[in-house]
């Protein structure tokens, strides 16, 4: 079965403790999982686009996402089941603090999307249900002292 493209942009959103927010998926065909905020690009819609229109929706910031900091090419089964191939680009915000607003929650992202935790890396590193990207701690310790111009930087899946 061919795969299916699929850009995405995904943001690594990270407070004033050092903390990454990611998100706990329970679909109904596969054990729970947590990701970092993001999703695919929409027609015609640039990444950092798509990374600011998902971090708006997805948590309620509207903000510029800066520039790409990480990409990868996954395959995966989305939840509504296509076998795809994504082009996934990462985006590195730091906040200070935020309370996490999902009123912009699509209703696929309502009903499995209900959870979410700011994550220490200690905590991702023992946490027992999966947390994808696999190597976020390292992705983390890789962008860590990015100035605000760094260039994209890509890490293998």
């Amino acid at each position: 079965m061919a795969r299916t493209s699929r850009p995405a942009a995904r943001i690594l959103l990270v407070d004033a403790a050092g903390r990454v927010l990611l998100f706990r998926f329970t679909p109904a065909d596969r054990p729970p999982f947590w990701v970092t905020p993001g999703g695919a690009v929409d027609p015609g819609e640039t990444y950092a686009a798509a990374a600011r229109r998902e971090l708006m929706e997805e948590v309620g910031l509207d903000r510029d996402c800066g520039p790409e900091v990480a990409r990868r090419v996954v395959d995966f089964l989305t939840l509504e089941g296509v076998e795809v191939t994504a082009d996934e680009r990462f985006y590195r915000v730091e906040i200070d603090a935020c309370d996490v607003v999902t009123t912009g929650h699509t209703p696929l992202e309502q009903r499995v999307m209900t959870n979410w935790h700011w994550f220490t890396r200690a905590e991702i590193a023992a946490h027992p249900e999966p947390i994808f990207p696999t190597d976020l701690i390292a992705m983390l310790e890789a962008t860590d002292d990015l100035p605000a111009t760094a260039s994209a930087r890509i890490l293998p899946a």
